[in-house]
């Protein structure tokens, strides 16, 4: 309830309106009066009084039309209006309370933390040379003219606390859709702040679509900014091919400015009746992929499980081949599950030198429904009994996977899955293109680059355009002063510094930090100013890092896992070496030879961080793809020199300037040899971003160029991409070798039946006691960063590990090896399958004779094919130091016999 007095009496029941207005002839706030006659009175309002009055003090920020400034005072009568006054200036402006939104001043910028940035920016226009200084200048400029609003993301960022947002209603996806990027669009809207990884081809930019489309729906502006230029292109083009282009202010530096006025478009004209589509219908259409999404990836994940077991089951029957003694039965009447086959294979296994007893026999019938049991009997059949069941369980879990698939794909094609993701995506560019047509200024005032951030232009010019795209570097500078966005889009965070980076949080309420901190960095500029707090510090993260770093859990995070991009077989490089297997291929394998090795002849071939043999090599083998080969080298200098003997139409660059890129085939070269100058560049080229980078470029095939074993003691990305290449590629790729792959799933599942065995059976042997200790120890010790290349299997049959048929061994040996001799532990590497090295558990019995000679044949036989063994005795101390310092041996090859 308003009431107003003027000269002492009350007026508030005898008028119909009132306002406040400035006259300016006397530098005064005038209150006028409406009477029900329509005449009006007025008088200053010094000899009025309006309530209620509210006086607002201290430092306080004024937002109109998506603008804050800075303001001295603020006065609001009756709820209806505001009389405001700005630092140094005497005038009175008024304003209506609905137009406006007063706030407190954030006191961010008087914090270690913003005092941190605002002096490694000053180091750094100290320190800069000649050409830089003025970029580092500029910075400084938009740094120190950040409007320090309360509820920016700049203000978030700064004492590390997020703001929950209350979540879309409606949500569309016009450039489509999978799991995850409906988890990350969903994410952005229910968090001030969110985080989306994305790794190579996982739809990163269709994401950012989505999320702009949505944005844009709501009535909302936002820019997207990156230090990439590409990365910010990206968006563009693809807004253009859907007619989009029209809202994009294509900002940032003055040349990009004066192109973008020179050449504004027009809007398009209105939606037409029989276009209408209704949210509630999108709303339906989403409620019913959202429940195939699941499947559809559970679809292609098999896909990738069962051409993983084909691999393997491939190398088991290679191994056959070569183990003549071994003759597998038909264990088709037995009916057993791929579970209870591994359990069988452990449970025979304990009995492999025992008799059969009552008790095992009804064991056996109970569990495994195996009634005849005198077969096993015989040494010999047990042993086949034990292959079989290898064989068995490819067979099983093979038809498994594949009934699983196929009832996946039931689902998908019942529900007609694939036509309503089209519907979706039509639907939804329909209903965006309809909003648009309804909210978008369509105003032919001539912006221009001088006037559009005026006040009040800046307001229709954000309407006009309400998605804008800078760099980090210019955001601050590309918007009216003291604006604020309602998003902001930091794309290729990954390789954005923090400063500049942090200039964009201020220009918005909300950000969506987008990356992939697993492809190259940003290279950090040290700075000598000291960092008030960890993952704040300039010179050792980049902002990915440190909004992950910072918020940890507290804000959500999706990591896009579907990839569209690369075949399977090299895309699971990547996802096997750097994502955890985290990635779902959504692309298909026919078959096609998609990777190689080319291993250039012996010899010091690198001169000047050139190498031209593997340019040699490369033209002595091809390549496939007539039209987009792309080849790839860590230096420059290779680079250049591949341009004098490749022909132009290949495309020839640096790995850092390849990240964003793609080519139907790449071909990397790795350059270095073994010379001791060539040791000291090994952690450039290794440096596991690069070699992602590299290897995802790759759409079709990929070509891996280096010396032989240049990079095994690094045994780092290289030596795994290595084995990879010689595990998966086709047979003329392969090469013989005295050591077994592991049959890793088969023992993956068998080492659980093991556990599950040894836990029922309550072993009272301190042989038992002490593997079981051993085992927990390896365990703990393999998930520690340096190890985590590595996994292990227990008791691995020698005759899997060693291939039999290396003419080197002795009539002994190969018989040892086929009595079914096995190794306690084997430590393989994760990536490629290949074994590194044997933990042996000796207990007192190994001081024995028999045991004597057999731990002799078994180092012997693991001598000869380079796998280093290292024997714990039961009684010794220190076991968990002996198997690390192992390990780190191992993997620098510094063990080539038996310790």
């Amino acid at each position: 309830m308003v009431t107003i007095f003027m000269k002492g009496q009350n007026k508030t029941n005898q008028i119909i309106d009132w306002r406040l207005w400035y006259k300016e002839m006397d530098k005064k706030v005038m209150l006028s009066v409406k009477f029900p006659s329509g005449k009006e009175f007025t008088l200053p309002i010094e000899e009025c009084s309006i309530t209620p009055q509210e006086k607002l003090t201290g430092t306080l920020l004024c937002r109109e039309q998506n603008i804050y400034q800075n303001i001295e005072s603020a006065v609001e009568y009756g709820d209806k209006y505001v009389i405001i006054k700005y630092p140094a200036s005497e005038k009175s402006y008024i304003m209506k309370s609905a137009d406006i939104e007063i706030n407190s001043e954030s006191n961010f910028k008087n914090e270690d933390v913003f005092s941190y940035f605002l002096n490694v920016t000053k180091e750094r226009v100290k320190n800069a040379d000649q050409k830089n200084k003025p970029i580092a200048q500029n910075i400084l400029r938009q740094l120190e003219k950040v409007t320090p609003h309360s509820e920016t993301a700049l203000h978030a960022y700064c004492y590390g606390q997020n703001t929950t947002r209350t979540a879309l209603e409606h949500l569309i996806f016009p450039f489509g859709l999978n799991e995850s990027q409906f988890q990350a669009v969903k994410n952005a809207f229910s968090s001030q702040i969110s985080i989306i990884e994305g790794p190579p081809g996982t739809g990163k930019t269709q994401t950012i679509l989505n999320i702009i489309s949505n944005i844009l729906v709501n009535q909302k502006t936002v820019a997207v900014v990156s230090n990439n230029n590409t990365a910010v292109e990206n968006v563009y083009e693809k807004m253009a091919k859907d007619d989009l282009e029209y809202l994009v202010a294509k900002l940032g530096n003055a040349d990009n400015k004066d192109a973008f006025f020179a050449n504004i478009g027009k809007p398009p004209s209105a939606k037409t009746a029989n276009e209408t589509i209704q949210i509630e219908a999108i709303d339906n259409m989403l409620e019913k992929i959202k429940r195939h999404l699941k499947t559809k990836n559970t679809a292609s994940q098999l896909i990738a499980e069962i051409n993983e077991l084909s691999i393997e089951k491939q190398y088991l029957e290679e191994w056959l081949k070569k183990n003549t003694s071994v003759e597998l039965k038909d264990l088709g009447k037995y009916k057993l599950r791929p579970q209870k086959i591994t359990d069988l294979m452990a449970y025979i296994n304990t009995l492999l030198k025992e008799r059969v007893s009552f008790k095992n026999k009804c064991r056996l019938l109970l569990e495994f429904k195996i009634i005849r049991t005198r077969f096993l009997s015989n040494y010999s059949e047990r042993i086949n009994f034990i292959y079989s069941l290898q064989f068995a369980y490819y067979d099983k879990m093979l038809q498994q996977k594949e009934q699983q698939l196929n009832e996946c794909e039931e689902e998908l094609k019942e529900s007609g899955f694939q036509n309503l993701l089209e519907e979706l995506t039509v639907n939804s560019m329909k209903y965006l293109k309809n909003q648009l047509a309804e909210t978008i200024l369509s105003s032919t005032e001539p912006f221009t680059t001088k006037s559009y951030k005026n006040r009040k232009e800046f307001s229709k010019f954000i309407k006009r355009f309400p998605v804008i795209g800078s760099s980090t570097h210019s955001i601050v500078n590309s918007i009216a002063d003291g604006a604020v966005l309602d998003y902001i889009i930091i794309d290729e965070a990954s390789q954005q510094d923090i400063v500049p980076g942090i200039l964009s949080l201020g220009c918005a309420k909300n950000v969506i930090v987008v990356g992939d901190r697993k492809q190259l960095p940003h290279i950090p500029e040290k700075a000598e100013v000291s960092c008030p707090a960890e993952y704040y510090d300039c010179g050792k993260y980049s902002l990915l890092d440190s909004f992950v770093e910072l918020f940890k859990e507290e804000v959500p995070s999706t990591m896009l896992k579907e990839h569209y991009r690369c075949h399977p077989r090299i895309i699971q490089f990547c996802n096997q070496q750097f994502y955890d297997n985290q990635l779902i291929p959504m692309t298909h394998d026919n078959g096609e030879s998609s990777i190689e090795l080319i291993i250039t002849s012996k010899g010091t071939h690198t001169r000047n961080l050139t190498n031209l043999r593997e340019l040699e090599s490369i033209l002595e083998i091809g390549w496939s793809d007539k039209d987009n080969v792309g080849f790839i080298a860590p230096y420059r200098k290779q680079v250049n020199l591949s341009e004098k003997y490749f022909p132009q139409e290949i495309t020839k660059d640096t790995t850092h300037k390849f990240q964003g890129r793609e080519c139907k085939e790449i071909i990397f070269s790795t350059v270095l040899d073994k010379k001791k100058d060539s040791q000291k560049h090994m952690s450039f080229v290794d440096n596991p971003s690069l070699i992602n980078v590299a290897v995802s470029r790759a759409i079709n095939k990929f070509t891996l160029v280096t010396g032989n074993e240049v990079f095994t003691k690094n045994n780092q990305s290289i030596a795994a991409l290595t084995r990879y290449i010689k595990y998966y590629a086709k047979s003329e790729h392969i090469y013989d070798s005295p050591v077994v792959s592991a049959f890793d799933l088969l023992y993956d599942e068998y080492d659980k039946s093991l556990d599950e065995l040894n836990a029922r059976l309550d072993y009272s042997d301190p042989q038992k006691k002490s593997e079981k200790i051993v085992r927990l120890l390896l365990k703990d010790i393999l998930n520690q960063d340096n190890f985590k290349l590595l996994k292990f299997h227990m008791q691995v049959d020698l005759i899997q590990l060693v291939s039999i048929v290396n003419n080197s061994f002795t009539p002994r040996e190969k018989e040892f090896m086929q009595q079914k001799s096995n190794c306690d532990f084997v430590i393989y590497y994760k990536v490629g399958k290949a074994p590194l090295g044997v933990i042996e558990v000796d207990g007192g019995s190994h001081d024995e004779p028999v045991q004597i000679e057999r731990d002799t044949q078994k180092n012997a036989i693991l001598n000869r094919v380079n796998i280093p063994i290292l024997r714990l005795k039961t009684v010794e101390g220190h076991i968990e130091e002996k198997m690390k310092d192992f390990l780190s041996r191992c993997m620098k090859g510094e063990l080539k016999e038996t310790d």
